[in-house]
């Protein structure tokens, strides 16, 4: 049983065929578009073909000549093609106030026993001292790549 049923009007597939066959586009744009036109079920297809065939010939998986399906029926042509940017937001950690702190300690003097700061040594100290509750070296890493303060390398005039 056909769940999603792909038809396409002779526009869209003039512009599916166009878009396949000449220009640079990105890979999975252009096998979208060979998987919706091999998958139309409208008036203007000349040939039929399965799941099976289609996965074969293009070397793509069943699932993902589903998902295309899918996304045409549910969401539209332009959405089938280039897909959805990723709705996810990150909330930042490190604001100014934690920004300034960091740096000042990185330009301070290492603990005893250490020739110099490492990122985990700084992202321990801080979460010591209760600039923040918590901070991995790698966004300890970001902050200070991103202040370009590097006490170790003077710059010449």
């Amino acid at each position: 049983m056909n769940r999603y049923v792909v038809t396409l009007t002779e526009e869209e597939r003039e512009m599916l065929h166009a878009l396949a066959s000449k220009g640079s586009h990105r890979s999975q744009k252009i096998l979208n578009a060979l998987v919706l036109l091999a998958c139309d079920r409208g008036a203007f297809q000349s040939a039929r073909s399965t799941n099976e065939d289609i996965s074969r010939v293009l070397g793509v998986s069943m699932r993902k000549i589903d998902r295309v399906k899918k996304c045409f029926v549910e969401r539209g042509l332009e959405i089938a093609l280039n897909g959805t940017k990723g709705q996810r937001v990150y909330e930042k950690k490190a604001d100014g106030d934690f920004e300034a702190h960091l740096v000042a300690l990185s330009c301070s003097e290492p603990p005893e026993g250490f020739a110099r700061w490492s990122l985990r040594l700084l992202a321990d100290r801080v979460v010591e001292l209760e600039y923040i509750e918590s901070v991995s070296h790698e966004t300890v890493r970001r902050v200070l790549k991103k202040t370009k303060s590097n006490p170790g390398r003077k710059r010449d005039g």
